[in-house]
């Protein structure tokens, strides 16, 4: 089987990767543009760019994909399917009906739920305890494409975004190897999403940073959890803005008001939470300063309670 490749981070490396590894005919890669990275704004080669490069594959990177360019790329590659791993740009008709087999893709979350850009952030915000990866044929709709398989994991209590972003990788790499093989050999399923069912996982921004301390100690961590790596949890404590890492459950009951500190010593942080409940802040970084634990952070900037 003949494939060309699409996709840009981390994530979709795994699976560039893992079809590389398992003897398929890439016939070439396509990612986003180089961007300024890093405080030297230097343009760096995204994560699939460096993957495709080090196996001595092509690599295109369009500005556009509807300007036709792309699509005579395309079909001078000739391609039996084209894989879609967080490319992060949506293909257009012309594209998506060029491949014999279609157009694959691998999303980070059990469709229909968690249509978009920030699958796994929004099931770790929303305390879910199950999540996975599903394989799809594109379709012109975002994220609407009829299901072929799925594999599902739990999500740990304190599991960051950025862990579950780690563990789902590869999930989604052994999915979509499994996926095309059995797509030639013509046993693949094909199964329409129930769009009633849909719900939707919109971009993260700074603007959800804050932490609201009038949620319950677990959507607390869970905010904390969530918003790793990017864009960060914050909250503002004794005064001092922070970004916030990590905290623990405290099981403690409290009849302060929610963001009150309750203490502040060698373990961390407490803070109260809605429902008589508390956190324990553990690792977090004041503004200008260094990540560091918060029982570190108060041996030199004592925080009165």
């Amino acid at each position: 089987m003949r494939v060309v490749f699409m996709g840009t981070p981390d994530f979709a490396a795994c699976s560039l990767q893992k079809l590389i590894d398992e003897g398929f005919e890439v016939a070439g890669v396509f990612c986003q543009p180089d961007k300024p990275q890093s405080r030297g704004h230097k343009l760096l080669p995204c994560a699939v760019k460096q993957t495709a490069l080090a196996a001595g594959l092509p690599v295109w990177q369009p500005e556009k994909l509807r300007d036709g360019t792309a699509l005579d790329v395309l079909r001078q590659l000739a391609p039996d399917v084209i894989a879609v791993v967080a490319y992060g740009r949506i293909l257009p008709e012309d594209i998506l009906a060029l491949p014999k087999y279609g157009c694959v893709n691998v999303h980070g979350s059990l469709l229909p739920k968690y249509r978009g850009s920030a699958p796994i952030q929004r099931a770790v915000l929303a305390g879910d305890a199950i999540t996975g990866v599903t394989t799809m044929y594109l379709s012109a709709g975002m994220d609407e494409g009829d299901t072929i398989y799925t594999a599902e994991t739990a999500i740990g209590e304190t599991e960051t975004s950025g862990a579950l972003f780690d563990r789902l990788a590869p999930m989604g790499a052994e999915l979509l190897v499994r996926t095309l093989r059995d797509i030639e050999a013509g046993t693949a399923p094909r199964m329409p999403q129930d769009h009633a069912k849909a719900t939707y996982a919109p971009p993260l921004s700074r603007e959800e940073s804050p932490i609201d301390w009038s949620m319950s100690a677990r959507m607390v961590l869970k905010h904390i959890c969530g918003m790793q790596p990017w864009p960060c949890a914050t909250a503002e404590l004794g005064g001092t803005a922070f970004k916030i890492f990590a905290a623990a459950y405290t099981y403690r009951p409290t009849a302060k008001a929610p963001g009150t500190v309750l203490s502040a010593g060698k373990a961390g942080i407490e803070v109260a939470c809605g429902g008589g409940e508390s956190i324990l802040i553990t690792e977090l970084q004041a503004a200008g300063g260094k990540r560091m634990a918060a029982g570190a952070y108060l041996l030199g900037h004592p925080m009165e309670v």
